[in-house]
């Protein structure tokens, strides 16, 4: 930042004497720490700028706020307005004096009538100038855009949102893979950048347009950027009956820090869990299963201890919270009586709680613990 001055202030203090600080030197002329000449433009040492000049040299931009709520399911809550077809995060204008979060807060209270504080922010986007879709007749300087957890919304409060008379129309409950036909590009490549972010749990990610400055891996891989299958069966725990065809086998596989091992398809994004067998294990046992009206899909719980090389291309390999895996997942309200029996699984295997940490893509040469 340049060194800043009155306008009024002139080379001579009241008293008379020069405000300006010299160093002896045998030219008379001004100079820094390490024996330099400066001058600035008018005769002053420094790189000196009037406040108003400064003030000119800055960017002006415009600053929003939106919030970015999911139902149980995972789902991400759109508006219908008014004035455009596309669909759009609550939220909006951030008023002058208004902090971001606040604008946040106020928006969801005109637009919803849900009153709610949303401090955590997940993203910080630069929207450029020249962003398409703008009528050049607005001037549109570019953005700041702010976007705020609004967390997982239950039933009832989904149920308490009024709308008001006019602007808002409509709200809906979207599939993230969905965005794109929905809302405006950019608008939703920033809300599956703030969604992944979410899931990711590192902080606020730095957006440009929509992008990550510093894509995740499950940015890298695009997550949700496919519908998640849909499967919404019954959670049994216990064996599966002796009646029953057992469908497919899947493995909540622990690592010894409590992740388990995910798998990313690299082609569509989609995350599934491996099989029982993918790596070295010890302890295993089965979990239960889910029953989805023609057979079982059986789970089992175990210790890894080590991954062979990658033998599939096709699938990236990462470590991840289970919850972070649910939250991938479309599994339906019994997606949460699995992930329970999942930590008691945990607890019997003496390993501890993951915290939530960006999901991390494993070497393709394999791992040992």
């Amino acid at each position: 930042m340049p060194e800043l001055t009155d306008e009024a202030v002139t080379d001579e203090a009241p008293g008379g004497g020069d405000t300006t600080d010299r160093a002896a030197t045998d030219d008379g002329c001004p100079r820094t720490d390490d024996g330099c000449p400066r001058t600035g433009g008018d005769g002053r040492a420094g790189t000196w700028m009037t406040p108003r000049a400064y003030a000119a040299s800055r960017a002006t931009l415009w600053t929003g706020a939106v919030v970015l709520v999911t139902d149980s399911d995972g789902r991400v809550l759109i508006q219908s307005v008014d004035y455009r077809p596309d669909r759009l995060l609550p939220g909006g204008a951030v008023d002058a004096g208004e902090a971001p979060s606040a604008a946040a807060a106020r928006e969801v209270r005109e637009e919803l009538g849900i009153d709610g504080r949303f401090p955590r922010g997940l993203a910080v986007d630069w929207i450029p100038s020249d962003a398409p879709g703008i009528p050049p007749e607005m001037g549109f300087p570019g953005e700041v855009l702010y976007v705020y957890d609004g967390g997982t919304w239950p039933a009832e409060r989904i149920d308490s949102v009024r709308l008001p008379a006019q602007e808002i129309t409509a709200i809906h409950f979207a599939e993230p893979a969905t965005l794109p036909a929905l809302m405006d590009p950019g608008d939703a490549r920033r809300t599956l950048s703030a969604l992944r972010a979410r899931i990711g749990g590192a902080g606020a990610a730095l957006l440009e347009d929509g992008r990550p400055t510093a894509p995740t891996a499950l940015d890298r891989l695009g997550v949700l950027r496919t519908p998640r299958p849909r499967q919404h069966w019954d959670w049994c725990p216990g064996p599966v009956p002796a009646h029953l065809p057992v469908r497919d086998r899947a493995g909540w596989l622990f690592a010894p820090d409590g992740r388990v091992l995910v798998l990313i398809a690299r082609a569509t994004g989609a995350a599934r869990l491996p099989s029982p067998t993918a790596g070295t294990v010890t302890g295993s046992a089965p979990l239960g299963y889910r029953y989805d009206g023609r057979g079982a899909h059986l789970r089992a719980a175990a210790r890894l201890t080590g991954l062979a090389p990658a033998a599939d291309p096709a699938y990236a390999r990462l470590l991840a919270t289970p919850e972070q895996v649910r939250e991938l997942s479309d599994w339906g309200p019994a997606g949460e009586r699995e992930l329970a029996a999942v930590h008691s699984a945990r607890i019997r295997l003496s390993l501890p709680a993951a915290a939530r940490t960006p999901p991390a893509e494993l070497p393709e040469e394999g791992i040992r613990w």
